[in-house]
């Protein structure tokens, strides 16, 4: 059993202590004010490093550590390279403490803490564990760090903040640090101390709120949380909000981790820049990966998406968001962790094996990301340290109407920082080609969803988010000035002016650009997918909804998006949006597809869309892979129109027309946009060497014979490059299979024109021969 320590005898009034010889034998500790006990106890101190671990006393040196439920604590110093152990002696309440003959400098030295002992049953057994003593180490995080925290310019945030393994004086353990400015103490629970905070409070590192404590023999692959003391006297404990790995949900502990993964798409990344993504192909699969094949993990999915996705001939996959969530139902757009992929389909390395393969394969990765609010979990960033922190502290600004979030604080400088760290993060840990931005609309305006009444006005009067906008401008700006060859891309749906505007160029309403490098077209996809819903005798009475993008298309740099979004809750399926029978429903998708693959902008399709799926997508069985087996009656069906995608992306990626003036008026031109009557619509595509496609989409159920279309330039030959109708690809095989030689005959103010046969629900592309 530990020595108890003496009760302190009190001088007698009016007299005073006699000087004393140094001890040159350990004695008995001065004893612990009991302001100092209290507060370590109660996990409110803000210095624990300054009462525990060794400090000069008079008359020597104190070593005091805190380990409840041990019998004994032994300090094992060295001594000519010899141990030389001293028992510490009982203070109570888990206190141990000795006092040391003076050294000339502190000594150093382990612990060895005993719990039980022999005496407690005839089986029992003492157990005694060694360790170094957290609090004989200085601060690990160094001044640089403190001032950037503070200033909110941390641009490597997660180095600093979070549990990382480190050797600190030749000692192995984890540095947790963690942001928490209206905490009275904060203490580190995990299994590694049995979930029992007491015994490892944190430090407070002054006025950049941050809290820190070393703790040897931590190591990878342990869960731990943070007890924070609030002021009102309760205590939370909440996950870490830079947790670079979590438990797998619905468990919610942060675990420590470091990576081992070796990198080898070196040259994808050296090459990712040589082309502006708005002059370069760019036709993305969006992918939610919990359910593209139900079951597998980021490593089973490294062997079979890169290779479907190649061989579709994307160029991009994005995926829904990867960040830790702990309701699959929000498909990942409700984040708690986010630094962390989510634990569901493996570790942070097994994420980044994907990345890497994905990459080997030639295809870049866009990952959605959510900066707009987060859940309201009481684990989580809700009230993090007792107060509104991460969220904005007046209510009403801080409660999102839609979704019962909570939206973030974007004018406090250190909430910025954890999320344009967050934007670096994603790009430079697991090389992530580009960001999707969800709810970007959300962010910038003060009135989103919200009732007059319901809403203060900004400085000027105005409904805009003005630190919403200061914080996404930066956002972009630091991830291109990072990041070369990364792009972002907002999902905006209002006229916000100059969303892929620089942010330095200001525009008529007085603001910077956004600086994103892509707008979805969310009008684009309303209109068009509102024409085809239509049955084809009544489109002629909407034909200005697939030809009103145009007047708009240069406005912004957009992507063309048939996502997630559109497939769900009683959205029907792409496919199923379509009138008529089923022959006509995939012909219209099919038609759908190349005139989407052929208009001004980039393209995005979801899951399941690519092989005609007549389902909505759900998130807990995914796309209907059973249409695709052989054994099935309908397979080709679906099949063809799988292999027109194939087709498409074949033909896009080897047509510069179709993207490299994506931006620029000089690469399209109307043919025909005023043919109502007959659903049909023409326009052409040009490179920056002038060379054109024609594209000609025929909307109504009937074949039209010997149709004129203008055709631009002067070439002895067109040459149908693609055609939704053909047999392979499930239509009825009526086109243009011969060469077709231009008259000099003008018509829709070109200088030739040919006749085509227009394949009914069917679009056509030709090239000069």
């Amino acid at each position: 059993m530990a020595r108890k320590a003496p009760a302190a005898k009190p001088t007698p009034a009016g007299k005073t202590t006699p000087a004393e010889k140094p001890p040159t034998t350990p004695r008995p500790a001065p004893p612990l004010p009991d302001h100092d006990r209290h507060r370590l106890l109660t996990g409110r101190h803000h210095d624990p490093h300054g009462v525990l671990g060794t400090h000069p006393a008079p008359g020597g040196v104190v070593i005091r550590v805190l380990r409840p439920y041990a019998t004994a604590v032994t300090a094992v110093t060295v001594e000519r390279g010899r141990d030389r152990p001293v028992e510490l002696y009982d203070e109570g309440d888990g206190f141990f403490a000795v006092l040391l003959p003076r050294k000339r400098k502190l000594p150093s030295y382990r612990l060895r803490v005993t719990y039980g002992t022999a005496e407690d049953g005839a089986d029992s057994v003492a157990d005694v564990v060694e360790t170094h003593d957290p609090y004989r180490f200085l601060p690990t995080l160094g001044d640089l760090d403190l001032h950037l925290i503070r200033e909110g310019r941390h641009e490597r945030l997660w180095e600093a903040l979070g549990a990382h393994p480190m050797t600190v004086d030749g000692v192995a353990g984890t540095r947790f640090t963690v942001w928490a400015p209206n905490a009275r103490g904060v203490r580190v629970a995990g299994n590694f101390n049995y979930w029992d905070a007491t015994v490892y409070p944190m430090r407070s590192l002054g006025s950049s709120g941050v809290w820190e404590v070393f703790l040897p023999g931590v190591h990878e692959g342990e869960a731990y949380k943070f007890d924070i003391a609030k002021a009102d006297g309760g205590h939370t404990m909440r996950a870490d909000p830079m947790a670079r790995r979590t438990e797998p949900p619905p468990a919610n502990a942060s675990i420590v981790t470091s990576t081992r993964h070796r990198w080898s798409d070196a040259d994808w990344l050296e090459h990712r820049a040589d082309v502006p993504t708005h002059e370069a192909p760019f036709s993305v699969y969006e992918v939610h990966l919990p359910s593209w094949r139900p079951g597998l993990g980021y490593r089973e999915l490294a062997e079979q998406l890169p290779a479907y996705v190649k061989d579709l001939g994307f160029t991009h996959v994005e995926l829904m968001p990867v960040a830790e969530h702990p309701f699959g139902g929000s498909w990942g757009y409700q984040v708690t962790g986010f630094y962390a992929p989510t634990a569901r389909l493996g570790t942070p390395d097994d994420f980044r094996h994907l990345v890497d393969t994905l990459h080997q394969a030639g295809i870049g990765v866009i990952l959605d990301w959510v900066p707009a609010h987060f859940p309201k979990d009481d684990w989580a960033l809700a009230e993090f340290d007792g107060r509104p922190l991460y969220e904005h502290e007046d209510p009403a600004r801080a409660a999102h109407p839609d979704w019962g979030t909570l939206e973030f604080d974007y004018g406090r400088a250190e909430v910025r920082n954890f999320l344009v760290a967050n934007a670096v993060y994603w790009c430079e840990e697991f090389h992530v080609d580009g960001l999707r931005v969800d709810a970007v609309a959300s962010m910038l305006y003060l009135d989103y969803s919200r009732e007059e009444g319901e809403w203060t006005p900004n400085a000027h009067g105005g409904r805009e988010n003005l630190d919403a906008v200061a914080f996404l401008q930066e956002m972009n700006a630091t991830v291109y000035r990072r990041c070369p060859g990364v792009v972002t891309v907002a999902e905006e749906s209002t006229a916000w002016d100059g969303v892929t505007r620089a942010t330095h160029h200001t525009g008529p309403s007085g603001f910077g650009g956004l600086g994103f490098g892509l707008k979805w077209n969310m009008g684009w996809m309303h209109d068009s997918l509102g024409y085809l819903a239509h049955e084809p005798v009544h489109r002629k009475y909407h034909h200005h909804e697939m030809t009103f993008s145009m007047v708009y298309a240069y406005s912004e740099n957009y992507v063309l998006p048939i996502s997630h979004d559109e497939v769900v809750h009683g959205k029907r399926s792409l496919v199923s949006k379509m009138p008529g029978d089923w022959w006509q429903q995939r012909a219209d998708h099919r038609a759908y597809l190349a005139f989407m693959w052929g208009h001004p902008g980039k393209q995005l399709l979801f899951m399941g869309q690519e092989f005609a799926q007549g389902a909505e997508w759900a998130e807990w069985h995914g796309p209907d892979w059973w249409l695709l087996d052989p054994s099935y009656s309908a397979e080709p069906d679906h099949r063809g129109v799988r292999d027109l995608v194939r087709e498409l992306n074949r033909v896009y990626l080897a047509t510069p027309a179709l993207w490299q003036r994506d931006t620029v008026p000089d690469g399209f031109e109307w043919i025909e946009g005023g043919a109502a009557d007959d659903n049909v619509l023409a326009f052409a595509r040009f490179d920056a060497d002038g060379s054109p496609l024609v594209a000609v989409s025929n909307f109504a159920p009937v074949v039209r014979h010997d149709y004129r279309i203008g055709t631009p330039g002067h070439h002895p030959a067109w040459q149908e490059v693609l055609n939704t109708d053909e047999r392979r690809f499930g239509g009825s095989d009526t086109g243009n299979p011969d060469p077709l030689k231009p008259e000099h005959v003008a018509w829709h103010g070109q200088p030739t024109s040919v006749t085509l046969t227009l394949p009914p629900l069917g679009t056509v592309w030709l090239r000069p021969a």
